[in-house]
């Protein structure tokens, strides 16, 4: 007498990553963030076939206004000064002096009120100790981790610990992108808004909406008030922001209008 099996579907394996973590989707977007090319098919950005050497990526980092020996007045560095006055009432509106300017290949939002407020070198800093200022800072910090100052921007203006040296060590082996390759590509995201859904004076969650030619996109970049300025607070393995996800539309952020 013959018994009836029950079919059962085969179990469907998801095959691992093959290859180098450096040529992996998930490390390239976390190393170059916005300002390369975005395809929100896989969110693939900074490509090489160079070994950790073969790039400039181990240039050494130069002194800037916000390292650990920078002298404070007023517990913010030296010669940096914002208006504070909305504390931390969140925005209800993009700030109204906005422009936007050029920040190696990408498109970045600077506001006179909200920062940054003064340059030195590559350093684009002195954001206000608002939800504003850390909107900002959230756009332009990590905007700056293609080029070839990286490694100056990773140690000014980005928290230091265990995250910030595992961004270094996987960052170091990915060619710097400065050509400005892709620039005119539809497929490169560009910013298209932004919500805060955490404050205080100490830290800010802030996440930015994208735009690419499929559609919208999330990310969230955590911040720290540190040092008397915003930095980037990256995650244990070394990202400065979370996964990219696809979304239906623009609800709950505030628009930049461009």
């Amino acid at each position: 007498m013959f018994t009836r099996r029950e079919y059962r579907e085969p179990r469907r394996y998801r095959p691992e990553p093959s290859g180098p973590y450096w040529k992996q989707r998930g490390w390239q977007v976390s190393a170059a963030f916005l300002g390369v090319v975005v395809l929100l098919s896989g969110i693939v950005a900074l490509t090489t076939d160079q070994d950790a050497d073969g790039g400039r990526g181990n240039a050494p980092a130069s002194e800037g206004p916000l390292s650990g020996t920078a002298a404070l007045e007023d517990g913010r560095p030296a010669g940096c000064r914002t208006d504070d006055s909305d504390g931390d009432t969140l925005p209800s509106a993009p700030p109204d002096d906005v422009d936007w300017r050029t920040l190696d290949i990408s498109r970045v939002p600077v506001s006179a009120s909200a920062g940054p407020t003064l340059t030195q070198g590559p350093v684009w800093w002195c954001f206000a100790h608002t939800p504003a200022g850390a909107v900002l800072a959230a756009h332009i910090i990590p905007s700056q981790m293609s080029g070839p100052d990286w490694r100056t921007i990773a140690r000014e203006q980005v928290v230091s610990g265990r995250g910030r040296d595992l961004f270094v060590f996987k960052r170091s082996t990915v060619q710097d992108d400065d050509s400005g390759a892709g620039a005119g590509s539809s497929s490169v995201a560009s910013y298209a808004g932004f919500s805060v859904p955490a404050y205080s004076a100490g830290a800010a969650t802030v996440e930015l909406l994208l735009k690419t030619s499929q559609g919208y996109a999330t990310t969230n970049v955590a911040l720290r008030w540190s040092g008397g300025d915003w930095k980037v607070l990256p995650s244990d393995n070394g990202a400065l922001h979370t996964p990219v996800k696809a979304v239906q539309g623009t609800n709950g952020h505030l628009l930049w209008g461009v």
